[in-house]
């Protein structure tokens, strides 16, 4: 639990400046130097990779990808979801695609899993660079959550653009209810989206279904899952 706790560590200053946030309506986390920068991002990279490493594996056991053979995760830091993709589907290949920053740690954890030969790195940044490859399955857990509605939009329709016709697109987020003020981690976590972000907020199920539409998709439904702190996966499907 090392680097989730460092990662909470460095989230602390921002919550004691809630007030702030609340009354402003932007983010109260002071600005960091490069080198600590660097620390904050590996021990987040870290502890998103620790925790994911408990929780995928009972994800991708609800999930039927057994009929899809190529995975774009978007924004899939270290690979964990791509990797456990892989390990569940023996015909699956993948596609990471994250920040140049993230490779170094994708890679060793790939060739951790011996699945250097199915899961490849694609470094960018998905809200400016073009998503090269054509997909039959797309990939995003708790990505949408940094990013404002108009953002998430645009990064939607980009994704929805490299999927085939046919094509899923699964969505991992904290959900709230579409009165937004429960569940009570996803309305926490929304908090903690404006303490640190510019426009980062949690979403409702009406709120991403609404973008799934919007960029196109149809056949769109939350998967009947149990996951812990109010997750839920939304699945939508690009027109044949």
């Amino acid at each position: 639990m090392q680097g989730i706790i460092l990662h909470h560590h460095h989230l602390v200053e921002g919550w004691a400046r809630l007030d702030e946030a609340v009354s402003t309506g932007a983010p109260s986390r002071a600005r960091v130097s490069h080198e600590s920068a660097e620390v904050e991002r590996e021990s987040f990279l870290l502890g998103m990779f620790n925790l994911a490493m408990l929780l995928a594996p009972q994800v991708v056991k609800q999930i039927d990808l057994s009929q899809r053979k190529q995975l774009l995760d978007l924004g899939g830091g270290p690979g964990t979801y791509a990797i456990h993709f892989c390990q569940q589907n023996p015909e699956l290949q993948a596609t990471i695609f994250d920040l140049p920053t993230t490779r170094t740690i994708a890679e060793q954890t790939i060739r951790q899993f011996d699945l250097q030969e199915r899961i490849n790195f694609v470094a960018g940044d998905f809200q400016d660079d073009a998503l090269t490859g054509c997909y039959d399955v797309a990939w995003l857990s708790h990505v949408l959550h940094g990013e404002g509605a108009a953002e998430c939009g645009k990064m939607l329709r980009k994704t929805v653009d490299a999927l085939e016709p046919g094509g899923l697109l699964l969505v991992q987020e904290f959900i709230l209810n579409d009165s937004r003020d429960s569940p009570l981690f996803p309305a926490l976590f929304s908090l903690n989206m404006l303490i640190g972000t510019p426009q980062g907020q949690a979403y409702s199920e009406g709120e991403i279904k609404a973008l799934f539409e919007a960029a196109g998709l149809h056949d769109i439904e939350r998967l009947p899952m149990e996951l812990p702190n109010g997750a839920g996966v939304m699945c939508g499907r690009k027109p044949e």
